[in-house]
Order: C-alpha cells, then structure tokens, then sequence
C-alpha cells in the first residue's frame, strides 16, 4: 500500500538501510520512515489511524530540511486518488463507524466540547495571538499556498480582527444590536461586538471558555454590554436582530444540522441577519467520510463533522425560511493561520510541557496543526464567511 501511494505523490521516502523511492534528494520533501516494521504494522492493524498514529510514535518523520505540513500537503492534495480504485471499493472494511457516544446530543455534546476546550486556557494562549481567536484569520494580502509564514509585514492579531469585524458587518452588526454568538471561543468576538455598541448574549458549552472570556469582557469595561452564559444552542431564549457563529457549526452534528439552523431561524427578530464561518468540503468527500471515524475525532474533536456547502443550503431550504446570500472564501488563510499556531506551539513547548503535558501530547498537536494546515493548503479544505438572510415576505 505505501509503496502505491508513493508512486501517486511527489514525495521521496527514505528508509534506515538507505534505500529511497520518489524522487532524487532536494526535489521533493522527505518522509523518512524511522521503523518500517512498527510502521507497516499499524497500517495493518488499522489503516484509518495508523498516519497520524505513526507519526505520534516516532515511526516516522518529516526528514531534515522538509517542513511536516509541506510533507502532507501532496497527500492531502491527492487524498481521493493515493489507492487505485479496486482497494478505495474497500473502504467500508477498515471504515469504523462512529462511536454513540460521540453524538452531539445536549450531553454529548458538553462532553465532546469539554475534551478539547476545557484542557487548559493557559495551552491555547501559548499558541494563539493576543485577541485569542482559535479560527482562521483574514490577512490583508491573499497567502500563497507554497510559502506559508512568509506574510511577516501583518500580525496575525491585525488579521484576526479584520476577520471578526467581516463577519459582523455581514451581519449588520452596530450600535444597540441584540447579537447572539452561538460559539463564545474566549470572547474576542464578543469584545469586538460590544466594542460597536451592540448587545451581545455569547453562549458557549466550555466552563473554562466562559470564564476567561467574562474575564476579558470585564476587564474592557464591557460587561454592561456582553455577556457569556453556558448554555446549549437548543435551549436558547429570546430575539435577536443578529446572529452570529464561527466555526462551531462543524462541532453540530449531521444529525442536528436541522435543529441548529432551525434554532437561529427561530430566534431571529424580522428584517435580521446571520453570518456562521464554516470550514467547508467537498459535497463528495462529506458523502464518502460523513459515517467514517477518523483520526481527528479519535484524538483531537469528539463528534466532529465538516459540512459541505451544499448540504448547508439544503438543510436551510428545507426547514428553514434562511438563504445564503454571500460568502467569501478564507481557505489559504487558514494555512497561513494554522502555520503560524503550529510555529507559536513549538516555540513555547518548553513553557506548556511544565503544564503537565507530555511528548505524545507534544506529537499529537504538532500533526494536527500541520494535518489542518495541509488540508487547506491543497485545498482539500475550505473555510468560508457566510452570510443567510430571509427572503423578503410579500
């Protein structure tokens, strides 16, 4: 199977007798294979988890000179094509479903949020800018695929507010506006929010979340405009003239895709808006992976699911009087972002690894950083803005 999959990319692998396949030295990045036989073990024990697992392990490595997401990025590029079709019709063999509890039911879900959010605020201020927004950013200039990290002359806290400030003019947001953020993250949206004059409910399932971002409100004097309460989006009450949510949606649920939009079509007052950002897939690839269980869910976001486009908008069309009527595209963006998290990450190690947290640990996010980060650098990804209004009633 590896031996396919590396005729497939432009990739040179290099093994411990000095053996190589692909391509000759410093024309392609290197994956050097450290124990081939734990390696190839675990791709037959369980191919679905065995990558990211590998890597975790030690089995193998980005070689000297090779970034790791440069190294993922043709796999990602070619993630549909690595198997010839006769092993893809395979796939429901080593395909695992998803675990029940999982399910992003009200205390599924508060168990799915807590196992990623509620780690430790003192980990993601490690990583993230000063604004502490976990979600792609808005660069002035349009990142290049090939070069991430390389956009030194903007902040990625300047980058960060020019996203939040997109997706609160895509919902009208001003002066007296009633906001609802479904999604609180550490309040920076909120913040900015409040800081326009509106009035902002912010709702998150993360105890650790809603006490840092009432902290962060507070100390801005905004705490008679915003405030973060923990409590699930279906219990929602009240009407907004707003309603606002990023990157949360792929926290939902297929099963509850209907129930979240029909939640903010409830709560929304007339003549309102909506704007989500969304990291976004193919309709095909949700088609092929919306049951499987992957290594993300395994080890980074319980009950995780990335929606496609299409499927938002049909979800909307059929339950809900809500039509997208804009979008904008921040795929390359978020490569960018993810670039400059995963160098943060690695640059303080020293500093998280006295919070308690281990060199698996250490492994794992450093994967998943570059994981994500290839993922939308090869466009096997996406994220969006989004904006939903109703058509006007006749």
């Amino acid at each position: 199977m590896v031996k396919i999959a590396a005729r497939r990319v432009d990739v040179r692998f290099e093994f411990p007798d000095g053996t190589a396949w692909g391509p000759a030295p410093g024309r392609a990045p290197v994956f050097e294979v450290v124990d081939p036989a734990s390696f190839y073990r675990r791709l037959g024990t369980d191919a679905k988890m065995a990558f990211g697992e590998a890597y975790v392990a030690g089995d193998w490595r980005a070689g000297d000179g090779t970034d790791l997401a440069e190294l993922l990025t043709p796999f990602a590029t070619q993630v549909a094509e690595l198997m010839p079709a006769s092993l893809r019709r395979m796939r429901g063999v080593i395909d695992r479903k998803l675990p029940r509890h999982t399910s992003n039911t009200r205390d599924g879900s508060k168990s799915n949020i807590e196992a990623h959010y509620d780690m430790s605020n003192a980990l993601f201020s490690a990583f993230l800018d000063a604004t502490m927004t976990y979600s792609s950013a808005w660069f002035e200039t349009e990142p290049h695929a090939t070069a991430p990290g390389n956009m030194a002359s903007e902040s990625l806290e300047t980058a960060q507010l020019r996203k939040l400030d997109g997706i609160l003019d895509y919902a009208d947001v001003g002066d007296g506006t009633r906001l609802l953020e479904i999604g609180s993250g550490w309040g920076s949206l909120a913040i900015r929010a409040a800081e326009r004059g509106a009035l902002v409910t912010s709702i998150t399932l993360s105890q650790e979340q809603a006490e840092l971002a009432t902290e962060r409100i507070k100390e801005r004097g905004l705490d008679h405009l915003a405030e973060v309460r923990i409590v699930d989006y279906r219990d929602v009450v009240g009407e907004f003239d707003a309603i606002v949510s990023i990157e949360m949606i792929e926290a939902v649920g297929e099963e509850f895709w209907p129930s979240y939009f029909a939640t903010i079509d409830a709560h929304l007052a007339p003549g309102g808006r909506v704007a989500i950002q969304a990291i976004l897939m193919s309709h095909q690839r949700l088609i092929e992976t919306r049951n499987s269980y992957g290594w993300i869910q395994k080890h980074i976001f319980p009950g995780g699911l990335i929606p496609s486009l299409e499927a938002i908008e049909a979800v909307c069309a059929a339950g809900t009087r809500l039509r997208v009527t804009d979008r904008r595209d921040l795929g390359l963006h978020y490569a960018e972002t993810l670039h400059r998290w995963r160098d943060q990450f690695n640059a303080n190690w020293e500093s998280i690894s006295r919070q308690g947290f281990d060199e698996a640990f250490r492994r794992t996010w450093e994967f998943y950083l570059a994981y994500c980060e290839a993922g939308f650098a090869s466009r096997y990804l996406g994220v969006s803005q989004i904006r939903f209004e109703r058509p006007a009633e006749r």
